[in-house]
């Protein structure tokens, strides 16, 4: 028996359908999508366009449970981000983000904010050897910081202007985002 090529096609668009709706293989397969999307760098926001900032009244837990006052971060350049552990384009990006924190750690203050339970989060840094901490949100964050989608990306300069917003998967590893970050810096 000869399959003719439209059923050969028909066969193809079926197993990945069943691959893309079987539990275990559907993660695996969109962080392998996302990669692809996050090959490229995040915009930078254009300085008539930029917000500013204002309220730096936000408290947040760390995974070790010591608190942190959003306040400390007043005049320093911040990296926020928004994510998950089952989200496929936080997952995606987080090895260019922990590329990224082990080589700005010491000057850029690092939020990364997750409401999922801190055994989950422990497992999943374990897993990919993740260093950096992991917040939880104790009070509502500034309205400047609202997100609706995850990921979410945030980097602030010191003057609080929100130098970068990006919603969706990006290359954080990036020359674009670590001449930014240096040129941020030499401004301190």
């Amino acid at each position: 028996m000869k399959i003719s090529k439209s059923q050969r096609n028909n066969i193809i668009f079926l197993a990945i359908i069943l691959i893309m709706i079987i539990p275990q293989t559907r993660q695996p397969i969109q962080v392998f999508l996302q990669k692809g999307l996050a090959m490229f760098s995040p915009s930078i926001v254009d300085k008539e366009d930029r917000v500013t900032l204002t309220d730096y009244n936000w408290q947040l837990i760390d995974e070790h449970g010591a608190r942190y006052d959003f306040n400390e971060a007043k005049s320093k350049v911040v990296f926020i981000n928004f994510w998950a552990t089952w989200c496929p384009p936080c997952i995606a990006e987080m090895p260019s983000m922990e590329k990224l924190y082990q080589d700005y750690k010491d000057d850029v203050v690092f939020l990364f904010v997750s409401s999922e339970q801190q055994n989950v989060i422990s497992k999943f840094k374990e897993k990919n050897v993740y260093d950096f901490l992991v917040h939880a949100s104790i009070t509502v964050n500034p309205a400047e910081l609202e997100t609706s989608a995850i990921p979410r990306t945030f980097v602030i300069d010191q003057q609080g202007n929100i130098v970068i917003d990006k919603t969706g998967a990006a290359d954080w590893d990036s020359d674009k985002v670590r001449g930014l970050l240096d040129q941020l810096l030499k401004l301190e």
